[in-house]
């Protein structure tokens, strides 16, 4: 089974996807290949660093409603053994994070890449839109920081992080996280673990049916 994951760094729901994806594909068991593909919720430029909480207060109708917002994505993270802490998170364009994930990916080290990244973003407080940080994460998962930063200051990984927003375009995709699975069924949202298990097994059932045909 191939399963195709749309997702952005900075988004919650992502991080709360991936970790119960994981679950999922332990208890499936089945023979699964898993690839993280670039998504960005909001390609707008960020000029400096800014608290998450302000700029969400400004986006979703003031503090009060974001505070509200906030408190309900961290429970349910919790509940998966994920830390979020939005007082620390710092808002970023996740286009240079995309490009440092791509060459992760060179290094078969993509799923381990994005978890340090959305651990430094949702937990730590790391500016991920600052490329000298981001070769620090890189760094601090046993990948070489001096050749991520010469990577994250070149134009390399573009075409790569472009190439994944332009396929979510063409397929529809408008919401994250989004599973393609064998390229042609799709799953949306933070599905629980056992909703995601009993997809794959109707899925692999499926697929058994039309072989034998």
């Amino acid at each position: 089974m191939d399963i195709q994951v749309w997702s952005d760094v900075v988004c919650p729901w992502c991080y709360i996807g991936k970790r119960r994806l994981e679950n999922a594909l332990a208890e499936f068991g089945g023979e699964v290949t898993v690839t993280y593909r670039a998504y960005q919720l909001d390609g707008s430029p960020v000029p400096e660093p800014l608290p998450i909480k302000q700029v969400m207060a400004a986006k979703f109708g003031g503090p009060e409603r974001a505070e509200q917002m906030f408190a309900h994505v961290t429970g349910i993270g919790a509940s998966e053994g994920l830390e979020l802490d939005f007082d620390r998170a710092i808002a970023a364009n996740t286009f240079t994070a995309h490009r440092l994930i791509a060459w992760a990916a060179g290094q078969e080290r993509q799923a381990d890449m994005l978890d340090a990244l959305q651990r430094a973003h949702f937990t730590d407080g790391v500016d991920i839109g600052s490329p000298k940080a981001l070769a620090e994460v890189a760094g601090a998962i046993g990948l070489d920081t001096a050749a991520a930063l010469a990577y994250l200051e070149s134009d390399a990984g573009t075409g790569a992080v472009d190439a994944d927003i332009a396929e979510a375009r063409e397929l529809g995709i408008t919401s994250v996280p989004t599973f393609v699975i064998d390229g042609k069924y799709a799953v949306q949202g933070a599905q629980e673990s056992a909703a995601l298990v009993s997809a794959f097994e109707e899925i692999a059932r499926r697929e058994d049916v039309d072989a034998d045909r």
